[in-house]
C-alpha cells in the first residue's frame, strides 16, 4: 500500500470473480447465510487451522476440503461444481498468513 491506497490490480479477483468460474450467485448467497451460524463458522475455521498457502494450491487437498465443507453446510455438489470451486480457490493464490489476502477473501464473501 502506498499513501494508504491499495495498488491497482490487488482487488482484481474481488467480489463476483467466482461467477467467472461458473459458480452460481444463489449458491454463494446460501453459503454466506449458512456461514453466519457461529457453530458452522467455528467448525470450518477449526478444520482450516494450520493450512498453508501450499496446501491451498494442492488440488487433492482443496477438493477434500470442498467436499467436507459442502457436507457441513448441507450443500450437495455435482462433480462440475466441485471442479469450479477447486479451480476458483486455487486461482486466488491465497496465503493464509497474509493479512491482505484474508481481507480480500472477507470482502468477497461478506
Amino acid at each position: 500500500m502506498m499513501n494508504g491506497k491499495v495498488p491497482e490490480g490487488v482487488w482484481s479477483s474481488m467480489s463476483g470473480s467466482w461467477q467467472k468460474f461458473g459458480i452460481k450467485p444463489e449458491f454463494v448467497e446460501r453459503v454466506k447465510t449458512k456461514m453466519k451460524n457461529p457453530a458452522v463458522k467455528e467448525r470450518i475455521k477449526g478444520l482450516l487451522e494450520g493450512v498453508t498457502k501450499y496446501d491451498l494450491q494442492d488440488r487433492v487437498k482443496v477438493r477434500k476440503w470442498v467436499k467436507m465443507f459442502a457436507r457441513i453446510l448441507g450443500e450437495p455438489l455435482t462433480e462440475t461444481q466441485e471442479d469450479q470451486l477447486v479451480s476458483f480457490i486455487i486461482a486466488q493464490k491465497i496465503d493464509p498468513n497474509n493479512t491482505l489476502h484474508l481481507i480480500k477473501l472477507w470482502t468477497m464473501f461478506r
